[in-house]
């Protein structure tokens, strides 16, 4: 196993740590849709409820995981960051396709999550996953210190956007891939919750990712996929 990459500070929790890193001020940018993560920044978060919500196969990108994870081509030796990890079954399938010699970043706001991500690790003796107690504003990932990054159905979470992208472009190293995954917003077709809950579609979404640096590689299609879609992006 490699050892764990020099980070600016770790606090070790257990077999997977917790870290919280030093961030560079941000400039000045405005919430797109305040309060989105109220309920997560919640220290009373019930992560049993959460599961029962986010690991069936009713919800797309669960029962859709072998086909995504194949979509991602992860590769022994990888390091990924999972970004708005939430109770971490993508997080624990990453850390299984990059084996001993690569490692992931579950990344998440909420500590009542990490903090399950942890033990979950513990009790399957997963020993390369670090989880990191990200902001509004950052990944708070060291520069230059991921090969692929991941954010499934959470970038409309991004109360920042601009800010959180360039914390991310900054965590990717050149050459690097983003797989972003979210609802489709089709008016006359999306349920009445995600055209609520989800700002924007994809095509706003995807002019935002390109203007924080990053090149669109294509659309892949997920055949189980109708709610969803998945597109790649690189760091030229």
């Amino acid at each position: 196993m490699k050892p764990l990459p020099l980070l600016f500070a770790i606090v070790f929790l257990s077999s997977a740590s917790l870290l919280t890193a030093q961030e560079a001020t941000q400039p000045s940018e405005e919430s797109v849709k305040p309060g989105i993560n109220e309920r997560f920044l919640d220290t009373t978060l019930d992560v049993q409820e959460w599961i029962g919500r986010f690991e069936v196969e009713s919800r797309e990108v669960f029962s859709a995981r072998e086909r995504v994870l194949s979509a991602c081509q992860i590769q022994p030796g990888m390091t990924v960051a999972d970004i708005g990890a939430g109770t971490g079954f993508y997080s624990r399938l990453f850390a299984n396709e990059v084996g001993d010699q690569g490692w992931v970043y579950a990344v998440d706001l909420s500590t009542n999550f990490l903090q399950h991500i942890n033990k979950q690790s513990d009790a399957d003796r997963v020993q390369n996953i670090t989880c990191v107690l990200g902001t509004d504003r950052s990944v708070r990932l060291p520069a230059a210190s991921v090969d692929f990054v991941f954010v499934c159905d959470t970038y409309h979470h991004f109360e920042f956007p601009q800010s959180t992208l360039a914390s991310i472009y900054k965590a990717l190293k050149p050459g690097g891939t983003m797989v972003v995954i979210d609802f489709e917003r089709i008016p006359g077709q999306t349920r009445d919750w995600t055209l609520g809950h989800v700002r924007a579609g994809k095509e706003v979404f995807r002019k935002e990712i390109e203007a924080a640096g990053f090149s669109l590689v294509e659309e892949v299609e997920i055949p189980s996929f109708k709610e969803n879609y998945l597109l790649r992006f690189r760091k030229e």
